[in-house]
């Protein structure tokens, strides 16, 4: 309805998208998900999600969000993801939880915590987790929200202005600082069709190959003219990358957590096509395989119902997820002795 502009709607525009959630929800949709921390989601307000949410509730649907921000505002980001759940009646889900960057590394428990303090208060709100270190989206995230609103032509005028691509570069490095990396060696390249040589490399190694001093200036002029360059027919926002944002401990916390869904976060990927994230075909084989069976951080049946009767009874899918009489067949063989991702 709006684009991917930086504003509020008008009251017009939200009765039309309020009208398109509930065509979606007549068509079987099973809830209403926001992506806040993605354009154009994060220039939408709480109570703009709100309003949306509630008419997803009308019939009996999940709100399920990528929640705003994972690093500093991760607990005001839950909060939020609960304030619609509770204001629009309705389940929530939170999507991939984490905790992001190495300067909060081991601190996902106080975040738990306050998942658990919220379902005690009345709110249904389930996690689900991917079981890596590493988490996969677009190279645009790298830099600040408002300078990659609008259409590839939009973010590149502002890259191309020396005044606004300085301000670009300062929220950038404050941007390291704060998360704790000391260079972009976190940042790998998934996909980048422009130079498919770069796939698998990280800003950093393609810094260098670039001619350039390994600094972080440099580094940070790399990913502009990479926005400039994979944007200049399409969308500057979305290249495949994979960074380091999360800790081993932390992952391990978040699946010893009960309420903890086992899911992929990744999307249907063409096989064989550039270096993705191995969680687009390994996720669930990796929690039996390494979980499971090697650390015994997870027991059979427990990892089984992250994957099945728990995600099932989140999204509202009542036929499946248990081997039950009159319940869809869905059912997947393997041996527990040799599955690996």
């Amino acid at each position: 309805v709006m684009g991917l502009d930086d504003r509020s709607p008008t009251a017009h525009e939200l009765a039309q998208m309020r009208a398109m959630v509930e065509q979606a929800m007549k068509d079987g949709a099973v809830g209403f998900s926001t992506g806040l921390l993605y354009v154009p989601g994060t220039y939408a307000t709480t109570d703009e999600v709100i309003s949306l949410a509630a008419v997803a509730s009308e019939y009996g649907g999940v709100y399920a969000s990528h929640i705003r921000e994972q690093g500093a505002d991760l607990h005001t980001s839950i909060n939020e993801a609960v304030e619609v759940g509770r204001e629009a009646r309705m389940p929530v889900q939170i999507s991939h939880f984490k905790v992001k960057g190495r300067t909060r590394w081991g601190t996902i428990g106080e975040a738990i915590e306050l998942v658990e303090a919220h379902r005690a208060a009345g709110v249904d709100v389930l996690i689900d987790v991917c079981p890596y270190e590493r988490a996969s989206t677009n190279r645009g995230v790298n830099l600040p929200r408002w300078a990659v609103a609008g259409e590839a032509e939009a973010i590149a005028a502002r890259i191309e202005t020396p005044e606004t691509r300085q301000r670009i570069v300062t929220e950038m490095k404050a941007m390291l600082r704060d998360q704790g990396y000391p260079d972009y060696s976190f940042a790998t390249v998934a996909q980048y069709r422009p130079n498919p040589e770069w796939n698998g490399k990280t800003i950093s190694e393609i810094n260098v190959l670039s001619g350039k001093d390994p600094t972080i200036d440099n580094e940070i002029e790399t990913i502009l003219e990479m926005m400039l360059e994979g944007g200049a027919a399409g969308n500057a926002y979305g290249a495949s990358m994979i960074y380091h944002y999360m800790g081993q401990e932390d992952v391990e916390t978040i699946l010893r957590y009960p309420n903890a869904i086992v899911a992929s976060d990744g999307g249907v990927v063409e096989f064989g096509a550039g270096q993705p994230h191995p969680r687009s075909y390994g996720t669930n084989a990796k929690v039996l395989a390494d979980f499971v069976r090697e650390r015994e951080l997870l027991t059979l049946e427990d990892a089984v119902r992250r994957m099945t009767s728990l995600p099932a009874r989140a999204f509202g899918f009542l036929d499946r997820g248990i081997i039950r009489p009159g319940f869809v067949a869905d059912l997947v063989l393997f041996d527990p002795a040799a599955v690996v991702d």
